[in-house]
């Protein structure tokens, strides 16, 4: 099995680089899409979340508002940090589960956002980095997530560096281009996994590729 991390700033476009990666036949983990399910009505996850944020931070149906809790606290790191601590250890286990469910030659690829903020590039064979200029990120957000400017930059900002998730990087797929692109480049990362995947020895990381 090998074991990728893929991050990328909100609006770079990590989205559409898993769908392209899973086309290709990667088994895909969403932190994101855990982080919802762990939060969801009845989870102790939610729960927890209610009784840290008070119970304005449900909806009228008891689901979690997530874009009013996601204004409050990616405009205060203190209360970002108390929602991290709640989250992020059910989506560990979550995530440890689907990953020992896998194949055992598999490609399994970590979506993970707040890779570089949390210090979890050790964590994995190969770290795979989207990225795009930050103007590029801003224009995504605002145009086609609906999202308003002073939002956009305030999520942007409570994110890692630009030149942090670089750092961490054993592949950066860059997504300030057109998706064909991508595509092609996709394709020529894929290629490289399975390689590392299906070589005998080592195959974890080589950084600089």
């Amino acid at each position: 099995m090998l074991k990728v991390g893929l991050t990328g700033g909100i609006g770079a476009g990590k989205s559409e680089v898993s769908r392209l990666l899973v086309a290709c036949g990667a088994v895909l983990i969403d932190a994101d899409r855990i982080a919802r399910e762990v939060v969801e009505p009845g989870t102790p996850g939610l729960a927890a979340v209610v009784d840290a944020f008070g119970p304005d931070v449900l909806t009228a149906d008891g689901t979690l508002d997530r874009p009013g809790l996601g204004s409050i606290v990616f405009a205060d790191p203190e209360k970002l940090a108390l929602l991290n601590s709640i989250v992020h250890p059910l989506v560990g286990a979550r995530s440890r589960e689907l990953e020992e469910a896998a194949a055992e030659d598999a490609v399994v690829v970590h979506d993970v956002p707040l890779l570089a903020e949390n210090g979890l590039a050790g964590l994995y064979d190969v770290v795979i980095v989207v990225d795009a200029s930050p103007e590029t990120q801003l224009d995504r957000l605002v145009r086609l997530r609906g999202m308003t400017e002073e939002d956009a930059r305030a999520r942007m900002a409570a994110q890692a560096t630009r030149e942090k998730r670089r750092e961490i990087a054993d592949v950066v797929i860059d997504n300030d281009v057109p998706l064909e692109d991508l595509r092609r480049r996709v394709r020529d990362v894929w290629a490289d996994l399975e390689r590392r995947a299906h070589a005998p020895g080592d195959s974890s990381r080589q950084p600089g590729e």
